[in-house]
């Protein structure tokens, strides 16, 4: 019988990388907290994982010819800006830097929380089949 890893695993697979996507925009954030005119984004963690869950299943595709889609692009559309909690410095830069690195934090720590759920999942799967 298969094992169905969709069904094992649950959301914890598709919710790392949306978590590592959201890494890269936080840290971007942060890198250009003095850049003039740097908008702050995030993801929208909702519809990023509502379109992880329904477009990673099976196999991935791979580009082969530079003809094909641009598979990296797709994963931009759930980046977002950001809604401005403080006052405009009067550089046009939107980027709040304790919010950034509080967000920042609480992502890794989520990330970290999955990761632990995945290790959990893949345990119980491998007690499951060697009976250790």
């Amino acid at each position: 019988m298969a094992i169905n890893f969709d069904n094992a695993l649950g959301v914890h697979q598709y919710s790392l990388g949306v978590r590592a996507q959201r890494a890269e925009v936080l840290s971007s954030n942060i890198a250009n907290a003095n850049t003039p005119g740097y908008k702050a984004r995030d993801v929208d963690f909702a519809s990023a994982m509502s379109a992880a869950r329904s477009h990673q299943k099976g196999l991935s595709m791979s580009q082969t010819t530079e003809k094909h889609f641009d598979l990296t692009a797709l994963n931009q559309q759930h980046v977002k800006y950001r809604v401005v909690n403080q006052p405009d410095t009067g550089d046009g830069n939107t980027v709040d830097m304790q919010q950034e690195q509080t967000a920042f934090m609480q992502n890794a720590l989520e990330y970290q929380m999955s990761l632990g759920f995945l290790e959990g999942k893949f345990s119980g799967m491998r007690k499951a089949l060697t009976g250790n």
